[in-house]
């Protein structure tokens, strides 16, 4: 089973904190050292409010990846159990947008120029902070501890607490 994020939406007060984490675990700076106008701000997250909840969304790491199947140009693949998008494969089709059923993929803008002369446009979507951070970033600076990372061995603990509790009847 791949690992991925899992919000709590009750506990979430969107402050947005886990989207900055995002950004600068990927610039690979300390916040204050980097320079507003040097990068593009573009989280691997988006955050969804409503009048009266608030969570991020973030890719879910299908096993059977469906942005995986609709990638033209195999820039999409499974590794580590993270779906992971290689950027200098995409070539910005949007057929992995349309075909996630959670709405985690976006195109973004990146540095590089295209060879039309317009700047490059790329998947982007969580990648649980692989090579950039030892767990994802948004799940150790979420300060009201809204976000856990899903394992096979929680989802498992997850299955037999939620078996345990119908079978006693307090669903």
């Amino acid at each position: 089973m791949n690992q991925f994020v899992k919000a709590t939406p009750l506990r979430c007060i969107g402050c947005r904190t886990c989207m900055i984490a995002c950004v600068v675990a990927h610039e690979g700076k300390h916040i204050f050292e980097i320079d507003p106008d040097g990068y593009n701000f573009n989280p691997r997250l988006f955050m969804v409010k409503t009048a009266k909840l608030s969570a991020p969304v973030q890719c879910r790491h299908c096993e059977n990846a469906a942005c995986k199947q609709a990638c033209t140009s195999g820039a999409i693949s499974i590794r580590d159990g993270t779906v992971y998008i290689d950027t200098k494969k995409c070539i910005g089709c949007k057929n992995c947008v349309i075909a996630c059923p959670f709405g985690a993929v976006e195109i973004v803008e990146t540095a590089e120029v295209a060879s039309d002369g317009t700047a490059k446009k790329v998947a982007n979507k969580c990648d649980l902070c692989k090579g950039v951070a030892d767990k994802p970033s948004c799940i150790r600076v979420c300060p009201t501890e809204a976000l856990a990372l899903v394992t096979e061995e929680t989802f498992e603990d997850t299955i037999t607490r939620k078996r345990k509790s119908a079978l006693e009847g307090n669903l």
